[in-house]
């Protein structure tokens, strides 16, 4: 797991890098490299925190 998604905690807001149509999403678990994120246009996804590193974002 990259060093930004080992800091992911629920509530925090995120973008998908290669799916920027789903909008920001709201991290809801991290477990053991398997992030839960409820996005606002596509629902709940859980990324695979080895292969997608996730955008935080500060500004929604």
């Amino acid at each position: 797991m990259t060093e930004l998604n080992a800091i992911l905690s629920p509530g925090m807001l995120v973008r998908h890098p290669l799916c920027p149509d789903w909008g920001i999403g709201q991290v809801q678990s991290n477990i053991a490299g398997k992030i839960t994120v409820n996005f606002r246009d596509q629902g709940k996804i859980v990324i695979d925190g080895n292969r997608i590193t996730l955008i935080l974002v500060f500004d929604a």
